[in-house]
């Protein structure tokens, strides 16, 4: 077609246009455009709503949110959450009640130590009754509590933002971070041979940064700028929280039939906003390890990161392969692994407050960091999210990984382990529960189909113990530590009478909060079940 042919054409064109449109008013010309562009944002917002949501979550929000519209309804809503907040508060108090809000006109001195003694005396006996929570062995007078205690309190005036100044927490740091990455493949050659990383508060953190970094790492990599992360159901709640803060998408997985990660319905959420999937060594609600060769694999062929949670068996797995049992591989010697997080806080008997996170090269790393060059105040770096840091937990965290050393940790090591398989053994001979999925570590979960599980829960904690209520599916789980070696045999008694007694007398008991917990996995508006969270959080802190 040469140019007067395609001039007629667009002459031709343009009369048959404006005749066409000369059957309508103006406005609405005008307005047709604009109208079209609100109705193309409103499909694309419940679109994307769908996307996130789904069907059933997308009319559940709708349908609650315009039943909150109602004259009256709103109100009943908040009179019976609040009724539910009062509930988890056990007596309808807020325990904040009675507390000090101002500064003694006359200090107490050397007496605030009696003062604390005797307010200590008041918490809830913990010694071999609590899932998790404390896992150092024996008495908190004597042992390893009294090494950590020491180091703890001969370091609490130090702060390793001045490294000039306290040069040894600096390298009880470094130390820590060093023997850590040896025992999760820094010296395999697969490694790559640059694994570092940084001491943190806790697992939480450790996370947090490993999100943080890796958001940076794949936007700096693959200019990614509205990232996205895929974790499984079991993965922790501490990537939700990443997710809130770093302005993140979190997609979470159903896992497969054994509780593990299900690599092929994460590959199904890989996008190219994807930057990060997680597997865990074990998972916190069932201590089933994820499958991370599989995992690793599929990271390397997206070319994306694989963050491992290996907060709690960060200081078992590596001993526990040298004892015998048979552990899949989980740590930097897998291809794909890019970020490890570790608790030394908790099998690594350290004092509260102390993690490690690790990374398997420094480029991955550096966007871990924060550096100001605009700051008054000089030029200012800091390597994770606190700036200052307590020096104290650092030494005792150096303290007791020296203080127990490998023979030390095998020996811890092959008791919690023996124990667990004790445990299992004894919760299969109750025939009204069963263990979820086939535990690999000393996280061992359990519900029934015959009781009420978290009934059971409500009788248990009656008999002074304290374990951690789960859900989908419902059931509970006690996490075993060096405190359960000695009583292992009173808890499945105690276990065995409490389920005899929801047998035998179905129903909640008073104070108990089976009830709440049934229906929140009954309710289907999660929204609301998080903001009952919210509120109970905010009567309690």
């Amino acid at each position: 077609m040469d140019y007067s042919s395609l001039k007629s054409f667009s002459l031709r064109a343009r009369a048959s246009a404006n005749s066409y449109l000369s059957e309508y008013e103006p406005l609405v010309l005008v307005l047709a455009p604009v109208f079209a562009v609100v109705v193309a944002r409103i499909v694309q917002s419940v679109l994307h709503v769908l996307h996130e949501k789904g069907l059933k979550g997308t009319v559940i929000g709708f349908v609650m949110s315009s039943v909150k519209l109602v004259p009256g309804v709103k109100s009943y809503i908040d009179a019976e959450k609040q009724k539910a907040v009062n509930k988890m508060h056990s007596d309808g108090k807020s325990k904040r009640q009675g507390w000090r809000t101002e500064l003694p006109s006359t200090g107490l001195g050397a007496g605030v130590i009696n003062r604390m003694k005797d307010d200590k005396r008041n918490d809830v006996s913990w010694q071999g009754k609590c899932s998790g929570t404390v896992y150092i062995g024996g008495s908190e007078s004597e042992g390893h509590f009294s090494v950590i205690n020491e180091a703890c309190s001969m370091f609490a005036h130090t702060n390793p933002l001045h490294l000039d100044v306290f040069q040894s927490v600096a390298r009880y740091e470094a130390e820590v971070v060093a023997m850590t990455a040896a025992l999760l493949g820094s010296k395999e050659k697969s490694s790559g041979g640059q694994i570092c990383g940084n001491m943190t508060s806790g697992g939480t953190e450790s996370i947090l940064l490993a999100m943080k970094s890796s958001r940076d790492y794949m936007k700096a990599k693959k200019g990614i700028t509205k990232p996205e992360i895929i974790i499984p159901a079991s993965a922790h709640s501490a990537y939700d929280k990443a997710a809130q803060y770093f302005n993140i998408k979190l997609w979470r997985v159903p896992v497969n039939k054994e509780f593990q990660a299900d690599v092929k319905a994460i590959r199904r959420y890989i996008n190219r906003n994807t930057i990060l999937i997680v597997g865990s060594a074990p998972g916190f609600p069932h201590g089933i390890i994820d499958p991370i060769e599989e995992l690793g694999e599929l990271a390397s062929s997206f070319g994306i990161c694989l963050h491992v949670d290996l907060c709690l068996g960060g200081f078992v797995l590596p001993f526990a392969r040298k004892l015998g049992y048979p552990i899949p591989p989980f740590d930097f010697s897998v291809k794909g692994v890019t970020s490890v997080s570790v608790d030394v806080h908790k099998y690594g008997l350290a004092p509260k407050g102390t993690s490690v996170v690790l990374y398997r090269n420094h480029d991955i790393r550096k966007h871990q960091f924060v550096a100001v060059t605009e700051w008054s105040g000089g030029l200012y770096v800091s390597p994770t999210i606190a700036g200052s840091r307590p020096g104290g937990l650092i030494a005792g965290a150096w303290a007791s990984m020296m203080s127990l050393g490998e023979e030390g940790y095998l020996k811890n090591t092959k008791q919690i382990m023996d124990v667990s398989k004790q445990l299992q053994k004894g919760i299969k001979e109750i025939i009204e529960l069963f263990i979820i999925g086939r535990p690999d570590m000393t996280i061992i979960a359990f519900g029934s189909n015959v009781v009420d599980i978290f009934e059971v829960n409500d009788i248990m904690t009656s008999k002074g113990w304290h374990l951690n209520a789960l859900q989908r599916p419902n059931s509970i789980h006690i996490c075993v530590t060096l405190q359960h070696v000695p009583v292992i045999e009173d808890f499945l008694r105690d276990l065995r009478e409490s389920v005899r007694t929801v047998k035998e007398n179905p129903g909640p008991i008073n104070g108990g909060l089976a009830p709440l917990y049934g229906a929140a996995g009954r309710m289907p508006d999660r929204g609301m079940v998080q903001e009952l969270l919210v509120d109970y959080m905010d009567g309690t802190c």
